[in-house]
Order: C-alpha cells, then sequence, then structure tokens
C-alpha cells in the first residue's frame, strides 16, 4: 500500500531478492483500493506516509517508524555497491523491527494509542 504508489524500485527488488523475498507479480496499490476495509493495526514505515496516512474507522491501532528513504540517499551515492548498500541497511531494519511487530501491537493499550 502507498500514500502515492508508483512502480517497484528496481534495487528494491534487488535487494528483497537477495533475502529471498519475490515481488514478482506484486505491486503497489492506492489506499484506495482498500476503502470500507477496517483494520486492527496500520503501520507507517516512513514520515510522509505518517503525515498523510488517513484516519481509518473503527478500532485500529497505529504504529509508526520513520526509516531512511534508499532513493532518496541512493541519489548522492558514488556508486551502485554504496547505493545498495543503503537498501540492504533499509531492509534489514526493517526486518528486526517486523520481528518485534507483536510485542510492539500487544504493548498498545487501546485503538487511538500510537507508538513510535
Amino acid at each position: 500500500m502507498g500514500t502515492a504508489p508508483r512502480a517497484i524500485d528496481a534495487r528494491t527488488i534487488r535487494v528483497l531478492s537477495e533475502a529471498g523475498v519475490d515481488l514478482a507479480g506484486h505491486r503497489p496499490k492506492p489506499l484506495a483500493d482498500l476503502a470500507g476495509v477496517a483494520f486492527d493495526a496500520v503501520i507507517t514505515v516512513c514520515d510522509r506516509a505518517n503525515e498523510t496516512c488517513p484516519v481509518f474507522p473503527g478500532p485500529t491501532k497505529r504504529i509508526h517508524v520513520g526509516f531512511d528513504d534508499p532513493p532518496r540517499l541512493a541519489m548522492v551515492t558514488r556508486d551502485e555497491e554504496e547505493a545498495l548498500g543503503i537498501y540492504r541497511r533499509v531492509r534489514d531494519e526493517i526486518r528486526a523491527f517486523v520481528e518485534t511487530l507483536p510485542e510492539r501491537l500487544a504493548s498498545l493499550p487501546s485503538a487511538d494509542a500510537r507508538i513510535q
């Protein structure tokens, strides 16, 4: 999902493939595709999404973690390997975060609480 979905970045596909994640056949989808769907939790992983993410009706827990934006940081790298290093670092940071999700979700006291 995305607040402004675009094609999946080629470097993202590459570093996720290295970690065993196959994105073949996947595409970013706009939030409008989920209109009317109830969520237990909404997780934003960039500051822009956190700022523009709409309010979700019902008892939706919100979690935000602001990871670096690899495409933005890669624009000023010296070479492709340095750029891929940024993508790999963020991939690994997101993996570590996802591994903590069960505990983070359980620690939220109510649907309207947010952890950052």
